[in-house]
């Protein structure tokens, strides 16, 4: 797994490369001390993964996520944050981040995320995810899951349960090929823009275990 740190800070920036580059299966490509270097870098080096700080100086995490699809790059982006910055990660996640982690995570768990990130899964806390939906909840939309098939209801609950495509696929005896393509359904018929909004839609419409 090829992997982006992003962080104003160069003592975390160093901290985080000296960790990830013991692992056998990960590789730091790349640092970048701001968003806009980030944005940059993400386009030279084509990292599977970034890690990604919120606050910087400059282009913020936040506004270089926005700018990464914007532009088209799907790169997975793990948030790093500190706990005091909770709130600042739901714009994070609207903006397609895959999930966060706190600054104080223990390293191996860190690794453990950037492989779940890498694998598809989204990373969302209880308390983070309440966040979200109590904001859905402010601006309520209809319900919109009526025009889904059965079996697009079926992976629905499983994207909820935060598996991977490779995971659905097992799970329902499918390819990976068609498990995508069911996901690309949904997101076109719940007029949804990734995997963290249809968990979350799945979550609050009763769809997820």
């Amino acid at each position: 797994m090829r992997v982006l740190i992003v962080d104003d800070h160069q003592v975390v920036r160093r901290g985080l490369r000296t960790f990830l580059e013991i692992q056998d299966d990960i590789e730091v490509v790349g640092e970048a001390a701001d968003g806009e270097e980030g944005v940059a870098r993400a386009g030279q080096l084509r990292p599977d993964v970034i890690l990604m700080d919120v606050k910087m100086p400059g282009t913020d995490g936040v506004e270089a996520l926005r700018t990464l699809r914007a532009l088209g790059n799907e790169v997975r982006v793990l948030i790093v944050t500190s706990f005091t910055e909770q709130r600042t990660v739901v714009p994070a996640l609207r903006a397609g981040a895959a999930g966060y982690v706190y600054k104080d995570i223990d390293p191996e768990a860190l690794a453990g995320a950037i492989r779940s990130v890498h694998a598809g899964h989204v990373l969302l806390q209880p308390e983070v995810a309440g966040m979200l939906l109590a904001q859905e909840e402010q601006a309520p939309q209809p319900p919109r899951g009526g025009s889904l098939t059965e079996r697009e209801r079926e992976v629905l609950g499983l994207i909820a349960d935060g598996r991977s495509n490779r995971e659905i696929a097992r799970a329902l005896v499918l390819s990976e090929k068609t498990v995508k393509t069911h996901v690309s359904n949904i997101l076109m018929k719940l007029d949804l823009a990734d995997r963290t909004q249809a968990a979350l839609w799945a979550v609050r419409h009763g769809y997820s275990d």
